[in-house]
């Protein structure tokens, strides 16, 4: 399946920012999941490209000139390969680094409980069980919640996003003693243009990673780009940045995926 994708993001500021350094992860790269057959990110400024400790591409763009204004536009083609759609995307990054606690990804006494209901043995099926059980106490809410907020606070509140859902599913794959990690990217549903970024988890188990979207109940990535892979939302953040000056920040971003 070839997808097209369109993801802006526009900056406004009360006053005038005089220098910015932004850090971008919004490049897909190919891999035995996908193909990506174009792909750029426009963004005023220098830039230099490298990749991160997980093998993200990352973008930093180094702006000088004044501004209040400033969009950043991510656009490419991508090909999904659907002879290779049952697992997630396996790399050479050892699964024990997604071990490793995060302030966003803890479980509280009350999430323990939770998961010793759901999965008495770790197998797939009772994870899958544990991601339906996860949705339906913390269901799905458009804005009701910010990128500062934590699994335990998602799950306390009973409201979330797709970015709380990951971090409550990695924090409890973690308790359990099993690898999981956050990834950020791109989902096409039909009928819809998806007008947001995704994220979902990934759980190393049976010597696999395998696709846990709890948000959306999918359990392979078929209709999943990856752009990058990290312990928590902080590790892929598509844009972070520090800036000289500026005011108040607004921020609006709008997606685009599309079948081509």
């Amino acid at each position: 399946m070839k997808l097209m994708v369109n993801h802006q993001t526009h900056y406004s500021y009360t006053e005038t920012v005089t220098s910015s350094i932004q850090y971008i992860k919004m490049m897909p790269s190919s891999n035995v999941h996908q193909q990506v057959h174009s792909w750029d990110v426009s963004v005023p400024g220098s830039r230099e490209l490298s990749r991160d400790a997980f093998h993200n591409l990352w973008i930093t763009s180094t702006q000088r000139t004044p501004y209040q204004y400033l969009t950043i536009m991510a656009q490419g083609i991508v090909d999904l390969n659907p002879l290779n759609n049952d697992q997630g995307m396996n790399d050479q990054i050892n699964p024990n680094l997604f071990l490793q606690p995060t302030s966003t990804t803890q479980c509280n006494e009350e999430m323990k409980d939770f998961v010793k209901q759901y999965v008495p043995v770790p197998t797939r099926l009772n994870l899958i069980a544990l991601a339906q059980a996860v949705l339906e106490h913390v269901p799905y809410i458009t804005n009701s919640s910010s990128v500062h907020g934590s699994a335990i606070d998602a799950f306390e509140a009973k409201q979330g996003v797709c970015q709380d859902h990951a971090h409550i599913f990695i924090a409890m794959c973690k308790y359990l003693g099993l690898p999981a990690r956050y990834v950020s990217g791109y989902l096409y549903a039909q009928n819809t243009s998806h007008l947001a970024s995704h994220a979902w988890a990934e759980v190393f188990i049976d010597q696999a990673w395998y696709c846990f979207d709890v948000s959306n109940q999918l359990f392979v990535p078929s209709a999943h780009i990856y752009v990058a892979i990290g312990r928590d939302y902080w590790d892929v953040a598509p844009v972070r940045g520090v800036r000289e000056k500026g005011g108040v920040e607004s921020m609006h971003s709008i997606v685009q995926v599309l079948s081509c």
